[in-house]
């Protein structure tokens, strides 16, 4: 006779929800809300509002909303798994550390400066005793407050952090190890924005170096590499190259993610700056349209990175004197962005000067 079943075992929210992350990671966010929703309703019937295990559904939702810039309803979300983490474990526990991390990334999406860098030292504080001042974990969280201090232009701040994070993670792991090459990337971005270039690409191709080695040519993690190595050739005029590691970048995401995931939007609009910087219009325009209907698509018309698709459709027809089909693009742009993120985001008042240029 077949056993009848009262309730669900706990393995099924367990892959309902894992099943979730992942699609939302590949950016299929609306099957991903609904399998992490339904996971999310076995657990509590089956653990109660409290566990910790809930906590975990709680931060998979979450990061759905996050990666479609829906902080509001995200926010809660990060808030109610730290509480049940911090009362289950205790306020000095690794995992109220990852917590912490957690809601500080939805804070510095958001310029909210201050508090996510508040969230990130106490992270680092816990994950430090916890676990040791030379713990992979502590590495994450040094990143995370470097990346922090990059968005603030507080470059000074941010180097010794990233060198600690990757000495600790070269020691953790030995040097080819593709924590390591993050690391790497990392502090090549940052010598990038200094124009550090001869400090910054050995490390971005060591980086490169690592994944391939690591992952084989055709990961999403080897197109990073290649898009910020492309960067680099970028500004310094060496467009041969920069179109060459842009095209294979693009590639790969179309390759691994599909030609409707964002990120084949973003290797789409770098291949169009470029484009652009060289005046070939004919070339750039096709591929910024195509990133801003994969973004619309994917987010949906009042996403910010839709905004910023708008924005630089508009910019392309600005530099070609078709202020006509400019404007309309930069005043949506700019009432995006408005309502998206605030009216005192630093990105309005980017949209406002570009208007204004126009």
């Amino acid at each position: 006779m077949r056993r009848k079943r009262d309730m669900p075992d706990q393995r099924d929210f367990a892959k309902l929800s894992n099943l979730a992350r992942r699609l939302g990671a590949e950016g299929r966010f609306a099957e991903a809300e609904t399998l992490c929703k339904r996971a999310l309703a076995i657990a509590e019937n089956v653990l109660g509002r409290h566990d910790p295990d809930i906590a975990t559904i709680l931060n998979n939702l979450a990061f759905i909303y996050h990666n479609q810039n829906r902080f509001a309803e995200a926010e809660p979300l990060y808030m109610r798994a730290l509480a049940i983490r911090e009362q289950a474990f205790g306020s000095e526990h690794p995992d109220v550390a990852q917590g912490l991390n957690n809601l500080a990334g939805l804070y510095l999406e958001q310029s909210r400066y201050g508090e996510a860098e508040q969230l990130y030292k106490r992270a680092l504080t816990i994950a430090e005793r916890a676990l040791g001042p030379n713990h992979p974990h502590v590495a994450t969280t040094l990143a995370n407050l470097a990346a922090l201090y990059l968005d603030e232009v507080r470059y000074d701040e941010a180097e010794p952090l990233h060198k600690r994070a990757l000495a600790i993670r070269e020691k953790a792991f030995g040097s080819d190890h593709p924590d390591v090459a993050d690391s790497l990337d990392y502090l090549a971005e940052l010598y990038l924005e200094q124009g550090r270039y001869s400090e910054a690409e050995p490390l971005g191709i060591l980086a490169l170096t690592i994944r391939e080695k690591a992952f084989g040519p055709d990961h999403t993690d080897v197109a990073s590499s290649l898009n910020t190595l492309a960067n680099l050739y970028r500004d310094q005029g060496r467009y041969g190259e920069a179109d060459s590691s842009y095209a294979r970048a693009l590639v790969i995401r179309e390759k691994v993610l599909g030609p409707d995931h964002p990120d084949v939007a973003i290797s789409l609009n770098n291949l169009a700056l470029l484009y652009k910087n060289q005046g070939r219009y004919r070339e750039a325009e096709p591929l910024y349209i195509r990133a801003l209907t994969i973004l619309e698509r994917a987010l949906g018309p009042n996403h910010p990175r839709v905004a910023t698709a708008l924005n630089n459709l508009a910019g392309l027809y600005k530099d070609q004197g078709r202020h006509a089909e400019a404007e309309p693009l930069c005043k949506r742009a700019l009432a995006v962005t408005d309502e998206m993120l605030g009216p005192d985001h630093p990105d309005v008042a980017i949209r406002l000067n570009n208007l204004a240029l126009l």
